[in-house]
């Protein structure tokens, strides 16, 4: 007899006991403590609160902006190009927060700051959903690089700018009218405002390109971030966030270029420092030249040439006297390599056979000099 009870034998006959004690009223051979709890059931499967769902998609609204995203959100925005692959960037926008410094002083006649507060990557759409108004967007054209880019302007700034230039008190915070469109003098001080900047920006720039600087001019302004579409929603763009104070009045301006702008001084902006050479360099260029006119080269005198058949080349044996067309008064070709240089006459100098060289440099040598210098 097999002591070992069969699992599937042993489960169905206790699925009929407990079947049959159901039909009676009566508990089952485990008892009704056996049975198992809805209420356990629906705590097995553990609820995500809000907090871990911000988490697990990517929007904790308690971190930095700058802060690194983690999620859902880091796989989406992971085909963006970090600003920091360009190093040369950052020194770009120092260098204009210098310049704005000084031009905003000389614009507005009153102590101004400027700070430089984060620069990042964002999708052109996203940007455009995330603009408080109301505000100004100024779409801006970079001719030499054929594209454009956007300058916004929030409302604290601009009703600053227009206090601070229409003479209001020093010491009291601009007023700000919600709820009306902005006035034909408020666009204009802006527009004068958004110009400065503009040409503070082609300064900033021009060291990457001094032999063809970069002209940024304002094209339009703009209430409407959907009329100030300068790039399709998926785009990656750069943004630069500015702060600017005027003692206890300011705001901010955010410079917004899409990638599709930068694309042409790409190479330029992966420049570790101002001034790095990729490829051509002006000081090896200039150690190079000198080095070239100390090289020694070899100078051939050339009598005069013959054509003969490869025959008569092959049947050539010590003796043979091979005539030139050639007499003592005939003049002698100078070459280096290939290239001719100048001709001259024949004659001897002390013990030595001399060559005296009567016309200029030849044209053909003279190209092939400046090539190489």
């Amino acid at each position: 007899m097999n002591d070992q009870t069969d699992p599937l034998a042993a489960i169905a006959a206790a699925a009929a006991a407990n079947a049959e004690a159901a039909e009676r009223g009566e508990p089952g051979p485990g008892g009704w403590e056996d049975a198992p709890d809805p209420e356990s059931l629906m705590s097995a499967e553990r609820i995500l609160n809000q907090d871990e769902i911000d988490s697990l998609l990517g929007f904790d609204l308690t971190e930095d902006e700058a802060a690194e995203r983690t999620g859902i959100r880091a796989i989406i925005n992971s085909a963006l190009v970090s600003y920091e692959r360009l190093p040369m960037l950052e020194i770009v926008f120092d260098r204009l927060v210098r310049l704005m410094t000084t031009s905003l002083r000389n614009f507005t006649s009153d102590n101004v700051e400027v700070s430089l507060d984060n620069i990042s990557s964002i999708r052109f759409g996203d940007y455009l959903n995330s603009i408080p108004l109301p505000a100004i967007l100024s779409v801006f054209q970079a001719e030499e690089l054929d594209n454009y880019g956007l300058l916004t302007v929030d409302s604290n700034l601009i009703y600053s700018i227009v206090d601070v230039l229409l003479g209001g008190r020093r010491g009291t915070a601009a007023m700000r009218i919600e709820g009306r469109p902005y006035t034909t003098i408020e666009r204009v001080l802006v527009q004068k405002m958004v110009e400065v900047i503009l040409a503070d920006a082609k300064t900033a720039f021009q060291p990457l390109r001094p032999s063809e600087p970069i002209n940024f001019t304002l094209d339009r302004l703009e209430t409407n971030p959907r009329f100030a579409a300068i790039a399709r929603p998926n785009n990656a763009a750069i943004l630069v966030k500015l702060r600017i104070d005027m003692e206890d009045r300011g705001g901010r301006i955010e410079l917004l270029l899409p990638y599709a702008t930068l694309e042409p001084v790409r190479k330029l902006l992966l420049q570790q420092f101002m001034g790095e050479k990729f490829g051509r360099d002006n000081i090896w260029e200039s150690h190079l030249a000198t080095e070239l006119w100390t090289t020694q080269m070899e100078v051939r005198a050339v009598l005069d040439e013959l054509q003969i058949p490869l025959k008569q080349v092959l049947e050539l044996k010590e003796g043979d006297t091979l005539m030139l067309n050639a007499t003592p008064d005939s003049v002698v070709e100078l070459r280096a390599g290939s290239i001719p240089l100048t001709v001259g006459r024949m004659g001897r100098r002390n013990h030595h056979i001399a060559v005296r060289v009567e016309a200029p440099l030849s044209p053909l040598a003279r190209r092939a000099v400046q090539r190489t210098t």
